[in-house]
């Protein structure tokens, strides 16, 4: 049994500034009491994915006992076709290994993660280095991933309700069809973990559902949305914020510097707070990003910060969204499922977004952008140009930007509320439900 606080989920952490440690002191908590003997778990993220999609699954391995240190996020460019991934993951293995002096891992990847997943371990050298593979919501392929002729223990998880991939059992590796679950939730629901943990570790888990859990430890990355770049030197500042999202304190509690490798924290936070999470880049001309979300219940080491990108495919579409101080950019974030017309309710001030034009079932849709195509002041449909990238749409609609006013998002029955930050000067409003 080791002790290891929560908050290490890549090979090397961040050290906080310390006016974030006198601010939350987390390192004033008693070490966390943990299971350190599963092997480490690797784990790839699918398609403009990123770390952030295994929290969830993270949350329930730390409520089953299990340290929170054994699970490392793998964070990779997933639309760039130039670069060598398989190196790169063979790199992040080799620093997981070293780090707790271990022969092999276990490795997971979902979605494009998956295809990652099958490159990788089709060099006998890379798998000598994976003990036990899961491939999540990805393609079906003939055969377990490994070298020819030698398999790697593999689990196979897949749902109909999938409507990216089209998943189906995979002769000889074990399978697992969870019914029900969208290409993201195929990733990220209780009924998943509970076939993951039961391949990784030959028993069931304990618990299926975190519960609330203090100390609360909250850390992440800081990255740029889409290829994963680490927003190295960026800002992070942190306010409490009341239920209507309006900041309680005129000064952060918490200020952090964004490392080399994207990441920052640990910051303590308290149970039923809601936050405000400021992220200025440090590259000249790059707007500032905010994130409103739920309260933390348990400790988090997986909570990231998304920038918008400049350069490459997901850069030329989110340079047509029009910054102006008129107006508030807003994005909603569905962080464990896609929101689908007909079964979810999704209103922005009481107007209804979970339709067909925006959140059709085959569509996946993860995150809603909301602003004034145009900045002409009139509202329209649903905005084209974001087809061109799965799991992304968007709506025209004028939100006057007036900080001291807030907007009330409802997802089914959970709300957030969020000032109407000037876009210009104060960047992108960021909702989230987890």
């Amino acid at each position: 049994v080791a002790d290891a606080a929560p908050d290490a989920a890549t090979p090397d952490a961040a050290t906080p500034d310390a006016a974030a440690l006198d601010a939350a002191a987390p390192d004033a908590e008693p070490p966390i009491d943990c299971d350190d003997s599963r092997p480490p778990l690797v784990m790839a993220h699918g398609l403009l994915a990123a770390g952030d999609t295994w929290a969830p699954h993270v949350k329930r391995f730390t409520a089953n006992g299990l340290c929170a240190d054994r699970y490392h996020a793998f964070d990779w460019a997933s639309l760039d076709r130039s670069a060598d991934h398989d190196a790169e993951l063979l790199a992040f293995i080799d620093a997981v290994r070293a780090q707790h002096g271990v022969a092999q891992v276990d490795l997971m990847g979902h979605s494009a993660g998956g295809g990652l997943g099958y490159t990788f371990l089709a060099d006998a050298d890379r798998a000598s280095r994976v003990r036990r593979y899961v491939h999540v919501g990805s393609v079906a392929n003939d055969a377990p991933a490994g070298p020819p002729g030698v398999p790697v223990d593999m689990l196979n998880v897949w749902s109909e309700g999938d409507l990216i991939v089209d998943g189906a059992d995979i002769p000889g590796a074990q399978n697992a069809q969870v019914p029900g679950l969208d290409h993201y939730a195929v990733a990220t629901a209780p009924a998943a973990f509970v076939e993951v943990y039961r391949f990784l570790y030959d028993e069931d888990p304990a618990v299926v559902d975190a519960p609330p859990a203090l100390p609360i430890r909250v850390s992440g990355k800081g990255l740029i949305l889409a290829d994963n770049t680490p927003e190295a030197g960026g800002l992070v500042e942190i306010w409490p914020v009341g239920a209507d999202g309006q900041r309680q304190v005129a000064d952060p509690v918490a200020t952090f510097t964004v490392a080399e490798d994207g990441r920052f924290g640990p910051f303590r936070a308290e149970p039923d707070q809601h936050y405000e999470f400021r992220l200025q880049p440090a590259r000249d001309g790059a707007p500032p990003v905010r994130y409103y979300r739920e309260p933390f219940t348990r400790s988090d080491p997986l909570f990231y910060l998304r920038t918008l990108p400049t350069a490459g495919l997901a850069g030329a579409l989110l340079r047509q969204v029009p910054f102006d101080d008129a107006h508030t950019v807003l994005v909603i974030f569905s962080a464990s499922e896609s929101v689908v017309a007909g079964e979810d309710s999704l209103t922005v001030d009481g107007e209804e977004l979970a339709i067909p034009e925006l959140a059709a079932a085959e569509a996946t849709t993860i995150a809603l952008f909301v602003y004034d195509l145009g900045t002409d002041g009139v509202p329209g449909g649903a905005i084209a140009a974001f087809a061109a990238l799965p799991f992304l749409s968007a709506i025209d609609r004028p939100i006057p930007a007036d900080p001291a006013q807030s907007l009330t998002i409802r997802l089914n029955d959970r709300t957030l509320a969020v000032p109407r930050w000037p876009s210009a000067t104060e960047g992108a409003v960021i909702a989230v439900f987890d």
